[in-house]
């Protein structure tokens, strides 16, 4: 269980990298370093990399998403389950206590 938690956080922050990565449509990455027409990757290298990888991690995405859900749904406990029953009170000691009253303050 612990694996798969730690698989789908790398697996998100991979994604989010990803993404970011990317480039929009028309946007051309060696614009931004000061080249004119050309891309850093060639013509559409990088476009074809980066999309594979995000379809790879997003596939590995939603598989660890379903098997957290299966696995949180198939233990199925709750807090009251896990609990242990509370302890009996303890028996009443004979006379009841009362509370004293208060000692009245002398007048000046």
């Amino acid at each position: 269980m612990t694996i798969i938690i730690v698989v789908h956080i790398l697996v998100c922050v991979a994604l989010i990298m990803i993404v970011l990565l990317q480039a929009g449509k028309g946007a051309e990455m060696g614009a931004a370093f000061g080249g004119a027409s050309q891309t850093i990757f060639g013509s559409a290298g990088a476009m074809g990399f980066l999309s594979k990888l995000t379809t790879i991690a997003a596939v590995i995405f939603m598989i660890t998403s379903l098997l957290l859900t299966f696995s949180s749904s198939r233990r199925g406990s709750t807090i009251m389950k896990e609990r242990p029953a509370p302890a009996a009170p303890a028996a009443p000691s004979g006379t009841p206590v009362q509370p004293q009253a208060p000692v009245p303050e002398p007048k000046k």
